[in-house]
């Protein structure tokens, strides 16, 4: 007969510090006869009786003694630790583990995390950032977030906002190179290449052509692994580069950078933020996860307008000058 041996313990042990069931089934919030049918499966199960009983008196065996002074110290000590992981679920401290791209991100996160921890000092986060997927259990991910075209499985996302890759170029390098009139005309410009840090594999430019969306080829006068460089180098005025919308966004609303072929930005990409279960969330997963979709969710200050991407472009600019 297969029994819940937690519960018949859990009930067998106080019966033995009330003396009566029915004193035992009113604190456990269960029937008398779900009571006396928990301690009847428990003594079949050791194969003792626990207690004398008769209709007005219960009292411990010899071996319902001893089992109660082996029984007793662990269960209170699992209900101890059960009563301190509840606690900890519902405070707003102890660790939070975070994990998101390495590339285009850094800006982002670290608004966040200082906004987190200014509300919430006793949350400590442990913050990951690297441009490979890894394993969300093995890593013991909290909260993650993720660049991609869709979610990944297993877990719940909540999609922030597009990420748009964008062409960009400085003045100065147009003034000396001019301007690609096209797609293929980017075959005579200098252009640099990402190279993933996960991968060790060159990123491809992605344009859109019409309904699809293409691997463009270019000729790497620069090719890096790191972001922030490939930046520095479109900036200095060296090179043509694509980049993350959220990095090139404040450079061409001040005017330092210029976006180019705008039509054929691809839209299919987006951030997003990852976690398990809403329900068996710390409180302070929860309230990092929320803070992330309040200041995130479609925010303009990392998505440009097509009316600012064409308002700032080569095309643009060149009709002004006339």
């Amino acid at each position: 007969m297969a029994i819940n041996e937690l519960r018949s313990i859990s009930i067998f042990v106080k019966a033995a510090e009330l003396g009566s069931l029915r004193k035992t089934a009113a604190a456990m919030d269960i029937s008398p006869q779900a009571a006396s049918q928990a301690l009847a499966q428990l003594e079949e199960h050791l194969g003792v009786r626990l207690f004398h009983r008769t209709t007005r008196v219960m009292a411990l065996t010899d071996e319902g003694s001893q089992f109660l002074e082996e029984a007793q110290p662990s269960l209170l000590g699992l209900q101890r630790a059960v009563r301190t992981v509840k606690k900890v679920k519902d405070e707003m401290s102890g660790p939070l583990r975070i994990v998101g791209p390495r590339s285009t991100f850094q800006p982002i996160i670290w608004r966040l995390i200082d906004e987190l921890c200014q509300r919430y000092p006793g949350i400590v986060p442990d913050v990951q950032l690297e441009d490979r997927v890894g394993n969300w259990v093995e890593d013991r991910v909290d909260v993650g977030f993720r660049l991609g075209a869709s979610p990944h499985e297993g877990v719940i996302a909540r999609r922030l906002f597009p990420v748009q890759l964008i062409i960009c170029a400085s003045p100065e390098y147009l003034k000396a190179n001019g301007a690609p009139a096209s797609l293929s005309a980017l075959q005579s410009h200098r252009c640099s290449v990402f190279r993933n840090p996960g991968t060790g594999k060159v990123v491809p430019w992605r344009m859109k052509v019409g309904d699809d969306e293409i691997d463009q080829p270019v000729v790497p006068a620069i090719c890096t692994n790191d972001e922030i460089l490939e930046l520095h180098a479109v900036l200095a005025g060296r090179v043509i580069g694509q980049l993350a919308g959220v990095t090139a966004a404040p450079y061409i609303r001040s005017k330092k950078l210029v976006p180019l072929l705008v039509d054929h930005i691809p839209d299919r990409y987006s951030y997003f933020v990852y976690y398990g279960s809403r329900s068996a969330q710390p409180a302070r997963a929860r309230a990092f996860i929320d803070l992330a979709v309040k200041r995130l969710v479609d925010n303009t200050e990392y998505v440009l307008s097509m009316k600012e991407l064409r308002g700032s472009s080569a095309g643009s600019l060149r009709r002004r000058r006339r």
